[in-house]
């Protein structure tokens, strides 16, 4: 990583498409100036390993290309089976003694070997009493962090931030949202094979947590079940009506055995959250959930009345200003929920 007073571009890499975002600063707002997405080939990348990198090194390109895009610093994040975020609370120590301290902790609490991640770490919070430290550890396996790194490098830009999907989230909530520092607020994002869960107190990370299921679920279910194609199981579980007539309304009882797959592994997060944040824990007060699973038809509904808390769709421009004759506003709302982590990722501008 260098440092430069040039901005960045957020690039998105999922497991089903690429999302780039682009926004300039000015007089403590933030504008849209570029935004683009494209799908991907199936099975490009599998289980968060990138298994065609041409095609998306290809992808990139054409985002880029297709949306006059100039800049050519990239910001990315990483998340899945290869990234342990860790909160700790440690001794009061000097700096120095952080960064001894944390080689030490990162050994016993990273299930790899040490020498084969990257490691990060960041002081959340200092106890009014001097006694304690809570520190972030956040680590990821460095072949993950090449993959990535390679294929942004071989489609012409240059990688200088790499991210971690639920923090590129936490940026875009912020932007956008203004949270108050009492609210506790949980960020869903659903992609296509994973599914980020971030706790949210006011500004401060309190739990994260990758799950291995997502919008693919759906559509392999639909698929399997209805003998669709992938492209008519995708229209499906978003609320379209096929060509032959069949109603998402047919397939509810499919589409809410999925969603309740995905409600069981939110309640786990939920319930382990509240095992391991003391008696003082906060009770959620809303969740948003982002990712392109976030429109599937019924959703969050189904969450809201779960849960028993509001659930509502991310809106990752809505504290962020647009050129109505540039951009189209019914596009943008289309695609918002899609572009929360992108968003977030350009958030990162005039950090390098």
């Amino acid at each position: 990583m260098f440092f430069s007073k040039k901005g960045v571009v957020g690039v998105d890499i999922g497991s089903s498409s690429i999302k780039a975002v682009e926004l300039k600063s000015g007089r403590g707002r933030h504008e849209l100036v570029s935004l683009g997405m494209v799908d991907l080939q199936s099975d490009t990348i599998v289980d968060g390993q990138i298994m065609d990198g041409n095609h998306v090194s290809d992808s990139i390109n054409r985002i880029f290309r297709e949306q006059g895009i100039r800049t050519s610093y990239v910001a990315t994040s990483v998340s899945g089976h290869s990234v342990i975020v860790k909160k700790l609370t440690l001794p009061m120590m000097t700096d120095e003694e952080l960064e001894e301290q944390i080689q030490w902790e990162a050994e016993q609490h990273i299930p790899f070997d040490i020498n084969d991640v990257n490691l990060y770490h960041e002081i959340l919070e200092k106890k009014p009493d001097g006694s304690n430290i809570d520190v972030l550890l956040v680590a990821c396996k460095r072949d993950k962090v090449a993959q990535f790194t390679q294929v942004i490098s071989h489609s012409g830009k240059v990688p200088v931030i790499i991210d971690v999907d639920a923090f590129a989230l936490q940026n875009a909530y912020e932007a956008n949202y203004q949270p108050q520092t009492d609210m506790t607020v949980a960020l869903l994002d659903i992609g296509a094979s994973v599914m980020n869960i971030n706790i949210v107190r006011g500004n401060v990370s309190i739990f994260t947590r990758d799950v291995s299921v997502g919008g693919n679920h759906y559509t392999d279910l639909l698929q399997k079940e209805l003998n669709l194609t992938f492209e008519e199981a995708e229209a499906l579980k978003r609320g379209a009506v096929l060509e032959n007539g069949m109603t998402p309304d047919e397939v509810a009882p499919l589409i809410h055995s999925v969603s309740e797959i995905l409600g069981m592994e939110i309640q786990k997060t939920l319930d382990f959250y509240r095992s391991t944040s003391g008696p003082d824990i906060d009770n959620i007060d809303r969740m948003l959930v982002s990712g392109g699973s976030a429109k599937i038809a019924g959703l969050t509904d189904y969450l809201a009345d779960r849960f028993g808390f509001p659930v509502e769709m991310f809106d990752s421009f809505r504290n962020i200003r647009f050129n109505n004759k540039k951009f189209d506003k019914e596009y943008l709302q289309e695609v918002s929920p899609n572009m929360a982590i992108a968003v977030g990722l350009a958030l990162r501008n005039g950090e390098i």
